[in-house]
C-alpha cells in the first residue's frame, strides 16, 4: 500500500513531530512532497500559533498544489484559535494526503473525512505505532479524558529528595536541570504541593530556548496558608492555584475540562506519594545525582513505588542519571 518513499517521507515528518513545544496542542510534523523532493515541511508552533500543516503549505508556496502531504495526525476539523488544517490543505490544492494516526478528539476529529468528500486522496495508518508514540500525551488524555501524569523527582544515590530539615538545593547537574524545563515544556503544566513553594519559593516556568507559552503552575494548597506573594503567582504564566481539598481524580478531571493535557508532578514527597497512591501515574522520571545524603526524606513518601515499573531509558546529563521507568 505504501512505498518505500512514503515511509521515508512520514519519517521526516516523524524527526519534525515534538521539534517545538506546543503543549496541550499535539506537536505534530508535516512534509509535502512534489515529485520525489520536499518543497514544504514544518511543525506545530507553541498553541495560538499556527499547525504544523500552515508552516507546511506556507513554505511550499505554489508548488504544493498537485502535491503530498505527510502528517503524523490527522488534520484537524476544528475552528478554535486557528482554522482547520484540512480546509488550508483544500485551499493549498494537495492532491493527496497521508497521516499516521486518526484524531479521536471530539472537537477536531474528521479532518480526513473532509479532505476525501472534497476530492483528495486520503490514505492512513503509516508508522501509526511510532506517531502514536510521539503523540502519547495527546491520545492518552483525549482517550481517558484525564492528563498524561509524569512524577519527577531529583533524588540522591540512596533515594532521599531533601535533607531532614529540608534542604534539597542542587542535587542535579544544571545540565539535568535544564532537561527538567524541557519535561516542563512538554508537559505543558507542572504541579507541586505547598511545602514545595514554602521551601523553595521556585518559579515553576521552562527556561530554555524555544518556550514562548510557560507551562501551567497549579498549586495544592487545601490549608490555603500561601500568601499569594510567592514567586509562584507572579505573571510568567498561569497559576491554578488550589485551595480545598480534593481527591486526585477529580483534581485531573478538573483539569482536562481546563484543556490540561498534561501534569508534571515535582513533588515534594507527600504530594508524589497522593499520586502514586491513586495509581493515576504514567510515567516516573528520576534524576539521581552524583551525592548521598545518609539520611532524609524519600522521594516517594512512604514504600518505595517501582516495584511493577520497567526502566525504559537512562541518560546521563552531566553527572546526574535521568532514569525513566514506565509500567
Amino acid at each position: 500500500m505504501f512505498t518505500i518513499a512514503d515511509q521515508q517521507f512520514m519519517r521526516r515528518a516523524l524527526e519534525l513531530a515534538g521539534s517545538g513545544f506546543s503543549a496541550p496542542n499535539p506537536c505534530v510534523g508535516c512534509v509535502v512532497v512534489q515529485g520525489e523532493s520536499i518543497v514544504g515541511e514544518g511543525f506545530s508552533e507553541p498553541a495560538g500559533g499556527a499547525h504544523a500543516e500552515v508552516v507546511a503549505m506556507r513554505q511550499a508556496g505554489n508548488l504544493a498544489r498537485g502535491a503530498t502531504a505527510y502528517v503524523t495526525l490527522e488534520p484537524c476539523n476544528h475552528q478554535g484559535r486557528t482554522g482547520p488544517c484540512s480546509l488550508t490543505l483544500i485551499a493549498a490544492g494537495v492532491r493527496r494526503v497521508v497521516f499516521a494516526v486518526a484524531d479521536p478528539s471530539p472537537k477536531a476529529k474528521g479532518g480526513g473525512l473532509v479532505l476525501a468528500e472534497a476530492g483528495v486522496i486520503v490514505e492512513s495508518g503509516l508508522l501509526a505505532e511510532e506517531a502514536s508514540k510521539k503523540h502519547e500525551q495527546f491520545l492518552f488524555s483525549v482517550v481517558h479524558e484525564r492528563p498524561f501524569v509524569t512524577v519527577k523527582a531529583a533524588i540522591t544515590q540512596d533515594g532521599f529528595l531533601a535533607k531532614l530539615d529540608g534542604a534539597s538545593k542542587w542535587i542535579s547537574s544544571p545540565e539535568a536541570r535544564l532537561d527538567a524545563h524541557r519535561l516542563r515544556a512538554e508537559r505543558g503544566s507542572v504541579l507541586v504541593g505547598r511545602g514545595t513553594v514554602q521551601a523553595d519559593d521556585p518559579l515553576l516556568t521552562a527556561r530554555i530556548e524555544g518556550v514562548v507559552n510557560h507551562p501551567t503552575r497549579i498549586v495544592l494548597d487545601p490549608s490555603s496558608k500561601l500568601t499569594g506573594s510567592e514567586q509562584v503567582f507572579n505573571n510568567d504564566a498561569e497559576t491554578v492555584w488550589i485551595r480545598e481539598e480534593v481527591s486526585i481524580p477529580n483534581l485531573l478531571s478538573d483539569l482536562y475540562k481546563k484543556g490540561i493535557r498534561g501534569v508534571l508532578v515535582e513533588g515534594g514527597a507527600e504530594t508524589i506519594r497522593r499520586f502514586l497512591e491513586a495509581d493515576l501515574v504514567e510515567e516516573i522520571v528520576l534524576y539521581v545525582g552524583n551525592l548521598t545524603f545518609g539520611q532524609g526524606k524519600p522521594w516517594h513518601g512512604g514504600t518505595d513505588p517501582l516495584s511493577g515499573w520497567n526502566l525504559i531509558d537512562s541518560i546521563m546529563f552531566g553527572d546526574t542519571e535521568r532514569r525513566t521507568y514506565r509500567r
